[in-house]
């Protein structure tokens, strides 16, 4: 899942991507509308955690930006605001979820997971394939039974790799869709995700790489 974070509050931003990140969401982080612009005409996001009442642009202008770039985003707006019309004009402009401030951080992440399966086709919440079991609102990985201690990458990377049901992944798309806006192309972090996740999920081996491709799960 990839997730935008747009909230002026800086503390509040950080904190809220980092707790994200933890369970192994990628994450970006912009601090005004302006910025937020930018970085939606660049990555195709999941969910969008909008703050209403941003400097620069105004958190409604991104709401309708988000619509109209066509992707599959959806929005959580967050308010301080707690009266029902300010909730009744953000739900009008297009957002999909309100949140008011303060808010517990678990609300926030349950709200971002349920957007998250809205925004793509629908999947179990736990994917199963070669004994290995991915449990993604506990945040757990298990083979024939047995726990994998997985890294927030190295779930994020089997969870992709997963969820395209035997169909090739490439290193692009486990960059866009398991690492934030700055992670090199050029790293090897892919790499080393994939050679520790196999070391963990263990014998016979699971992930097969095609040359010149990427990347395949399979049974």
């Amino acid at each position: 899942m990839r997730v935008l974070v747009v909230e002026d509050e800086r503390l509040l931003a950080d904190s809220v991507a980092e707790g994200l990140r933890r369970l192994s969401m990628a994450v970006d982080v912009c601090y005004d509308g302006g910025q937020a612009l930018e970085r939606i005409g660049v990555h195709a996001y999941d969910v969008v955690v909008l703050d209403r009442d941003l400097p620069v642009v105004h958190g409604d202008e991104v709401c309708r930006a988000v619509l109209g770039s066509g992707g599959v985003a959806r929005v959580l707006m967050l308010t301080a605001a707690a009266e029902v019309e300010d909730r009744v004009t953000g739900l009008g402009l297009g957002a999909d979820d309100y949140l008011t401030k303060p808010f517990a951080f678990a609300e926030l992440v349950a709200r971002v997971q349920a957007l998250s399966r809205r925004a793509r086709p629908a999947l179990p919440p736990v994917l199963e394939a070669g004994g290995v079991v991915l449990d993604l609102p506990r945040h757990q990985a298990a083979r024939d039974g047995r726990f994998l201690p997985l890294s927030p990458k190295e779930f994020a990377v089997l969870e992709v790799l997963m969820r395209a049901e035997g169909a090739v992944v490439s290193a692009e798309e486990l960059l866009e869709k398991a690492w934030d806006e700055h992670a090199d192309p050029f790293t090897n972090a892919v790499r080393v995700a994939v050679m520790t996740l196999r070391r963990k999920l263990g014998a016979p081996g699971l992930i097969e790489t095609v040359p010149g491709a990427g990347y395949r799960f399979g049974s």
